[in-house]
């Protein structure tokens, strides 16, 4: 249904998309989740041609829409769009609102464009609000008009960017109800949104965006439950990330403690946890890997998930196959068993690294 190929975006002091190749088909409703900065609305503005991508070619039904002397009109009759702001005539009432895109556009008869106004608006509960004007609406009931309008085009395809972003928290379910609605009548959307519960239960797929892309795409049991790609991980995981590179059997041991301090210290990890890492890192490093190495490259990374309260402890190191619960240093394993939920090793062929270790401590207080 809709295709964008090699599609890049630049701007004078950024370039959010880079080099975008994804397939959007009939019935899909997809969730675009990532961080700020990362081109999530742009990359829907671009579908509405609301902005041109700097190079590559966006096809809606087989027709390149990108195409030098193309008739944007012809795109928006097929593709509508919601915003965050509502951008309702605050002159107009509700259902001339409604009404007058279908007049102007789609050169509908004025009563042809009110029956469609007045049961979209019974569709979304706003019925008694027809002759009303929008500043004597609530944020939620604005963006159920605005969604209302968009819906009276017939459109293909409906863009959503942020749609509750600039509701108060009391209004957002209102809102997410109609549009959970509207993914059970079968149309097709793209919505850009930060709820991420919202995103899981409505969607079939889901792009998570980094990089200058879509970084991520799956459905929400794989994005939200499983993600394969890292910084899909940190995203959704809400991870903080601590890197630790040690190269020498001699290496700074107070250096890299004061740096597991820290970062303890400024993600709000319990002192209980903190003495759990700091005693596995220890034994492990010290008293377990090591020993073992001759020229020694060990990696450690540290994750901890505000999201479940969770740390894990990835340990990469080289030299020969040597899984740690197979140490004969039995009392530094028992000290680390005392902390600590599972360990996993396994072999890898990762530049330098041969061996690779993961952790998971217990976390109840």
């Amino acid at each position: 249904m809709i295709e964008l190929r090699h599609i890049r975006k630049e701007y004078e002091i950024a370039t959010p998309l880079k080099d975008v190749n994804v397939t959007i088909n009939k019935g899909d409703v997809i969730s675009i989740i990532g961080p700020s900065g990362t081109g999530k609305s742009t990359l829907i503005r671009m579908i509405n041609l609301l902005e041109y991508p700097t190079s590559g070619q966006i096809f809606v039904d087989g027709e390149e829409i990108t195409a030098k002397g193309y008739d944007i009109n012809k795109v928006r009759k097929k593709i509508g769009m919601v915003f965050q702001s509502f951008n309702l005539f605050s002159h107009l009432t509700i259902i001339e609102n409604i009404m007058k895109p279908q007049i102007d556009l789609l050169k509908r008869e004025r009563q042809e464009a009110y029956d469609k106004a007045i049961n979209l608006l019974e569709i979304v509960g706003l019925k008694d609000k027809a002759l009303q004007y929008p500043d004597q609406l609530s944020g939620g009931q604005k963006q159920r008009i605005a969604i209302c309008r968009t819906l009276a085009m017939d459109p293909d395809v409906i863009l959503l960017d942020e749609p509750t972003s600039a509701l108060d928290p009391t209004m957002v379910n209102e809102v997410q109800e109609v549009i959970n609605d509207l993914a059970k009548r079968g149309h097709t959307m793209m919505i850009v949104t930060h709820e991420m519960n919202f995103a899981r239960k409505i969607s079939n797929r889901v792009f998570y965006m980094d990089q200058g892309g879509v970084y991520e795409d799956g459905t929400p049991e794989e994005i939200f439950d499983n993600p394969k790609r890292e910084r899909t991980k940190v995203f959704i995981r809400q991870l903080k990330v601590l890197a630790i590179d040690i190269n020498s059997k001699d290496f700074d041991f107070m250096s890299v403690i004061s740096q597991i301090n820290d970062y303890g210290l400024k993600n709000g990890i319990s002192p209980r946890m903190y003495n759990r890492i700091y005693s596995v890192f220890e034994e492990m490093s010290k008293e377990i890997i090591l020993p073992v190495l001759d020229n020694p490259k060990l990696k450690v990374i540290i994750e901890y998930s505000r999201k479940d309260n969770e740390v894990m402890m990835n340990m990469r190191y080289n030299g020969k196959h040597f899984n740690p619960s197979d140490s004969d240093n039995e009392l530094s394993m028992r000290i680390i068993q005392n902390s600590i939920k599972t360990i996993t090793h396994t072999t890898i062929e990762d530049g330098d690294y041969t061996n690779n270790v993961t952790i998971t401590f217990k976390n109840e207080d």
